[in-house]
């Protein structure tokens, strides 16, 4: 027997695909999270005894089996993680290869033809699309791929190949330059894999148009996640004179305020950002302001001049990216809560938004109150969100519902 177990006999209930993979084997009791659904398996709940975690190359793929030799799955494996492997696929006669990525991206597929009339959503959200560590946004014919794991980094070919066979685009970027690749211990890059690579992607939402820089732009240029919130609470800001879009980015909040006759405001720290902002603007015929500043320090300064709104929406970046990082990150979230309500008009509007996942909802509604105790104002909730529905939530995996937004009226006590 290896140190790996590569040469150990396989049960019949394995099938014949595990036959050709090394053995992470689990210790026992520690199959019952992963039997219950969860993907991931924690460096601690290996038996390193019979399996040591060090003999395996980062993305190397596995059958996994309890202390009773049960398979439980296929998965890759990166030693140096403390996520130590996540599981690909639970059927014995199945294992991982460019026919599972296929499968795989022809059910995601499926929903998001369910979901949308046009080609414009995140395709796969990783855990949530039995893909963990894979990201795929769609924008029409071009596709955006992030991986954050040393598993999917090595099935990039069959990821690729997949992609042309059942979406068949004209572009697939890499766009892996993502701070939780350091912690696979993967390289930062940007690379095209089809096509050419442009300078900005091209959105449509709610009948407008959008174009996002790519290269230099967040995350893979555009944030799907917050398109059903804005579907759903932009509506009810009707009537709204003056609007302060914080955290503004390239305007997906501010454009459609100001097309529903707004006098919108938007703050951001990009220059980059806040130039696609006002380019988008003028695509849909509107105008908007821009401050191009720190966003504390610009509601400072708003404050400062004696200036209110009838709406401000916040939607900052992650305040807290680790649990440690908690106690500072809800003194961030209640801070700029408070600095938003005070440039309110005396029946105004807030919509505020956390993609923390360490921050619960609870957490950021009560920031939202302390904040408006603080300044003696009345907050009542009027409307609450999460993540659009192309962003799936993994009922076994509380880590992959992360964006909370409230609506808020905040009047004068």
């Amino acid at each position: 027997m290896t140190s790996i177990e590569s040469a150990a006999p396989v049960v019949d209930t394995a099938g014949p695909g595990a036959r050709d993979l090394p053995v992470l084997r689990l210790k026992r009791h520690e199959d019952r999270r992963v039997s219950a659904g969860h993907l991931w398996i924690f460096s601690n709940e290996v038996d390193t005894a019979a399996t040591p975690l060090t003999a395996f190359a980062p993305g190397t793929l596995v059958a996994v089996r309890s202390d009773r030799d049960k398979f439980l799955g296929y998965a890759y494996v990166n030693p140096s993680s403390l996520i130590a492997a996540r599981i690909l696929g639970r059927d014995a006669g199945f294992p991982p290869g460019p026919s599972l990525f296929v499968h795989r991206l022809r059910v995601a597929l499926s929903l998001r033809e369910r979901l949308y009339d046009a080609p414009y959503y995140r395709l796969v959200h990783g855990e949530s699309d039995a893909l963990p560590g894979l990201v795929v946004d769609r924008y029409n014919d071009l596709l955006v791929v992030q991986i954050g794991t040393a598993g999917m980094e090595a099935q990039k070919e069959a990821i690729v190949g997949a992609l042309i066979k059942v979406i068949k685009p004209a572009t697939v970027v890499f766009k892996n330059d993502s701070g939780a690749r350091e912690l696979e211990g993967l390289p930062k890059y940007v690379e095209v894999a089809l096509g050419d690579l442009p300078a900005e992607v091209t959105v449509i939402e709610a009948g407008l148009h959008f174009k996002a820089p790519l290269a230099e732009g967040q995350k893979t240029g555009w944030f799907y996640d917050q398109a059903g919130n804005r579907r759903q609470f932009m509506p009810l800001l009707r009537g709204a004179s003056r609007v302060l879009d914080v955290f503004s980015y390239v305007g997906a909040w501010a454009v459609p305020a100001a097309v529903g006759g707004a006098e919108v405001t938007c703050v951001d720290s990009s220059a980059t950002a806040l130039s696609a902002a006002e380019a988008n603007a003028q695509a849909n015929g509107v105008t908007l302001n821009l401050i191009h500043q720190d966003a504390f320090d610009a509601l400072e300064a708003l404050h400062d001049a004696r200036e209110k709104f009838d709406a401000v929406i916040v939607d900052p970046p992650a305040f807290i990216k680790r649990r440690k990082d908690a106690p500072k990150g809800e003194a961030a979230y209640k801070r700029i809560n408070q600095l938003a309500m005070q440039l309110l008009a005396r029946d105004g509007l807030l919509i505020s938004c956390s993609c923390s996942y360490h921050l619960e909802s609870g957490a950021l509604l009560d920031a939202i109150q302390k904040g408006g105790r603080h300044l003696g104002r009345f907050v009542q909730v009027i409307g609450a969100g999460g993540q659009s529905p192309d962003h799936p939530i993994h009922p076994a995996i509380p880590e992959t519902r992360y964006l909370k937004s409230f609506l808020c009226r905040v009047t004068h006590e």
